[in-house]
């Protein structure tokens, strides 16, 4: 599993971290809410583990966050706060289980298990998206088009997988920015035109119909294409 720690108490953070590493997972580990967003949202995790209580965001705004976002990642909250209205609480957030500190690290991976596997079987993991002739193959990161190979640069990579993921919906500048390029402001560039450019140049140029489409003072939409 790939698993998202976000606890403010370092010990608390260690002794989970050094629990699931050793038995093999992979984890990412924040100590405030507002790095453990920006994780949540940069990366795909099959579990978040995260405490109510932290600095700078707490865990229940966190995950209302992610949520209104469509991100389904299972989460289990771990908290201090133990009375029944915490708890209902924390599940009404769209938390998938609910434990109480202090813990038995046993029993957490169990509900940590239990919750990522619960997801698994409901939702399989994409592994290819695709917008009329045009395929991006997450496993392999290749991308064809009418079965020609497109050679993209890495960030060209990420900024058409988010076009592609939020296929038929606008696409803002501010959008871009917060999820391509993980910046929560504007630094003032033309960075996005840049690659918009380059990326149109690679999977547009030369072919029957663009795929990118600029909707002028909004952002960007790529939908079915309209052949002429």
């Amino acid at each position: 599993m790939k698993i998202l720690i976000v606890e403010d108490d370092p010990t608390v953070a260690n002794f989970i971290y050094k629990g699931f590493t050793e038995l093999g997972h992979l984890a990412d580990l924040a100590q405030d809410g507002k790095k453990g967003l920006t994780l949540a949202t940069a990366n795909s995790y099959d579990v978040i583990i995260l405490d109510r209580m932290l600095p700078e965001l707490d865990g229940i705004t966190l995950l209302n966050t992610i949520r209104a976002a469509n991100d389904n990642t299972p989460a289990v909250i771990l908290s201090a706060k133990n009375k029944v209205e915490d708890k209902v609480k924390g599940l009404r957030s769209g938390a998938d289980d609910y434990m109480t500190k202090p813990f038995a690290f046993e029993e957490l991976l169990a509900r940590t298990e239990v919750a990522a596997s619960r997801n698994k079987s409901a939702s399989p993991a994409i592994t290819e998206l695709k917008l009329g002739d045009l395929t991006l193959d997450l496993i392999n990161r290749r991308v064809t088009r009418d079965n020609q190979i497109i050679d993209l640069q890495s960030k060209e990579f990420k900024l058409l997988e988010y076009l592609l993921k939020n296929a038929g919906k606008i696409v803002t500048r501010t959008m871009l920015l917060e999820k391509v390029w993980e910046y929560n402001f504007d630094p003032q560039t033309n960075v996005i035109d840049v690659h918009i450019s380059r990326l149109r140049n690679k999977i547009d140029k030369g072919f029957s119909y663009p795929i990118i489409e600029t909707i002028r003072g909004a952002g960007y939409l790529v939908s079915e294409p309209k052949r002429p």
